[in-house]
């Protein structure tokens, strides 16, 4: 419990045993003027149930306050799980879009890889033969002036032994 509403209690108790033990003084009657009239009524009665009369107002306007406050608050905890949904529901797709756009990401860059790989694989090719050609070219080179060296070799033997 509340420190306000155990004060509240214990004052009512109080004031209510107070009434009891001098419930001789709030039942004597008194003469009061009204202002336009005069009456006989026990003064302390009356005092006493104006005061209940204000407690049972005040409980009242307290139990209004804090049941249209929990309605209050049950609107507005509906509210905020509906934004959350709403909210989840944004998040999730901006995810399974950003998996989208990351997997075509993913698919473009392996297919410019493909790409890549074989243009490589196809110029590679080509230096390889290319280069079998030079090879081809230079051995032939190479033979044919291994061909004249000897040649030129012979017809100096050939020149020094007549």
């Amino acid at each position: 419990m509340r420190a306000r509403t155990l004060l509240l209690i214990i004052g009512i108790v109080l004031m209510a045993g107070f009434a009891v033990l001098n419930v001789d003084e709030f039942t004597r009657t008194s003469t009061l003027n009204l202002g336009f009239t005069s009456m006989q009524l026990p003064l302390g009665l009356l005092m006493l149930m104006l005061l209940i009369t204000t407690l049972l107002v005040f409980l009242a306007v307290t139990l209004y306050m804090q049941s249209t406050n929990l309605l209050e608050n049950r609107r507005h905890a509906k509210e905020m799980t509906a934004q959350r949904e709403l909210a989840d529901k944004a998040e999730a797709s901006r995810f399974t879009e950003l998996r989208s756009y990351m997997e075509a990401q993913a698919t473009l860059a392996m297919n410019r890889e493909t790409e890549t790989v074989t243009a490589l694989d196809r110029r590679l090719a080509l230096t390889e033969k290319l280069l079998l050609q030079r090879l081809e070219q230079s051995d032939n080179t190479t033979a044919a002036y291994w061909g004249q060296h000897d040649d030129a070799l012979m017809r100096n033997k050939t020149l020094n032994t007549l």
